[in-house]
């Protein structure tokens, strides 16, 4: 069974840290582009950070602007996970955070394209 399981969230104080894992089953996460993205109620999901695939590519990254030097993605294909090192955080910050993977090479990071998705975690960034 494929499946996508995020952990790590929870709340934090504004400049604390957080870091999300997204554990793969039932697949080898190492083949396929892994983002994450966030929703707040009444939104989309929002794209916050895609690595790409480890087997045709060099591992490339993207991050959002408002993220950018603040947030780090990386895998560990041995484990079959990916993560999102979250820093200096803030109150905009606060979203459900969900990993998701697609199949291939390539480097776009848009929700609508990305077929597996995991159930999602609260990230509450709060004083």
């Amino acid at each position: 069974q494929v499946q996508l399981v995020e952990s790590g969230g929870g709340l934090v104080q504004p400049g604390g840290s957080l870091r999300l894992s997204c554990l793969a089953s039932g697949f080898t996460l190492a083949s396929y582009r892994v983002g994450w993205f966030r929703q707040v109620p009444g939104k989309e999901h929002e794209a916050v950070s895609c690595i790409s695939d480890s087997d045709s590519s060099d591992g490339s990254t993207y991050y959002a602007d408002a993220v950018k030097g603040r947030f780090t993605i990386s895998r560990d294909n041995t484990k079959n996970t990916v993560y999102l090192q979250m820093n200096s955080l803030n109150p905009e910050d606060t979203a459900v955070y969900y990993c998701a993977a697609l199949f291939g090479p390539g480097d776009v990071c848009w929700a609508p394209m990305y077929n597996y998705w995991g159930q999602g975690t609260q990230v509450t960034v709060s004083s």
